[in-house]
């Protein structure tokens, strides 16, 4: 697919409508006005089998729950109260989603924080990065055995990753001062490293993993933390290309359902297509990296996930 045309998420999904159907889909950070939402509005005409709605208000989420049924009344939608801040609320929604009798097909892990005040969680970790990776972390190998075979994790990620990579002597920012936007760019590289280490561990359960960046979306709730300042930097970057929720999404659908990137376990997705790994951004790849972050984040949630 060309950068030449903004394929929407519109497009994909009536092109990848048949993979689409029957498939039992959860998404994070379902709240009103997040990417997450407009994705599962997207798929929601498309007969999945169930769309299970995670975030963590469930005033929020029936505001997204009420507008997918406005459009698709027969869709079967499940709500979800996960706070992927906080590992006693992650466990309690893996056992819920544990007890389901149903497969997970995909999972998409979009929920994130960008550029917040300096902050540790009660589990004592950096916010940006306990929100954007080891909660996901935490999160998607407690729920791993409920995956389908074929089942795919998608890590939402971003072009910051090329800002610097994982801090794994310092992750809390606890040696040096905080920088707001180091700290979300450690957190990206991280999603890409997750991803690959899913890819690494479980293709063999014919598990796939895919990290997903959907570009400058505006507007969206991930910038409520920026300044003024902050946006027009942001805006002054002649490489990022705007766009709506449609053309944000397309990607996600891209890489939760498109057959023909199953040749590509553990890729980085952008503009519905794989994105090689800058070469000047080696912290972004490798096994070295990818088992670290693994042993960095098993530390992290006080658990150890092997597979064979």
């Amino acid at each position: 697919m060309s950068e030449t045309h903004e394929f929407t998420a519109s497009e994909i999904a009536a092109q990848l409508s048949s993979h689409i159907a029957d498939k039992v889909v959860l998404l994070t950070g379902c709240s009103s006005g997040s990417l997450a939402a407009s994705v599962a509005r997207t798929i929601s005409s498309h007969s999945p089998a169930s769309l299970i709605l995670a975030g963590r208000s469930r005033t929020a989420l029936q505001e997204t729950e009420k507008v997918i049924l406005a459009g698709t009344p027969n869709v079967n939608v499940k709500l979800l109260i996960l706070d992927l801040s906080n590992h006693t609320s992650i466990r309690k929604a893996a056992a819920e989603i544990n007890s389901l009798s149903e497969k997970i097909d995909v999972l998409i892990n979009s929920a994130g924080i960008m550029a917040c005040a300096y902050e540790k969680t009660a589990d004592g970790v950096e916010r940006q990065f306990a929100v954007n990776h080891v909660g996901p972390f935490l999160l998607t190998n407690l729920v791993i055995d409920r995956l389908s075979r074929g089942g795919r994790v998608l890590n939402i990620t971003s072009g910051a990753y090329i800002w610097g990579g994982v801090r794994y002597d310092d992750v809390n920012f606890e040696k040096e001062p905080y920088e707001k936007f180091q700290a979300y760019a450690q957190a990206k590289t991280a999603n890409i490293l997750f991803s690959q280490g899913i890819a690494e561990r479980l293709s063999s359960r014919g598990i796939f993993s895919y990290s997903v960046t959907p570009g400058g979306v505006v507007p969206t709730n991930i910038g409520r933390y920026l300044t003024a300042e902050d946006i027009a930097l942001i805006g002054s970057d002649p490489t990022i290309k705007i766009k709506d929720y449609d053309q944000g999404t397309a990607t996600y659908v891209t890489a939760a359902f498109d057959p023909e990137v199953e040749a590509h376990n553990g890729s980085l997705l952008e503009f519905c297509k794989v994105r090689p790994i800058e070469d000047h951004c080696p912290w972004a790849r490798g096994k070295d990296n990818v088992d670290k972050l693994w042993t960095l984040s098993e530390d992290l949630v006080g658990e150890k996930f092997s597979y064979v």
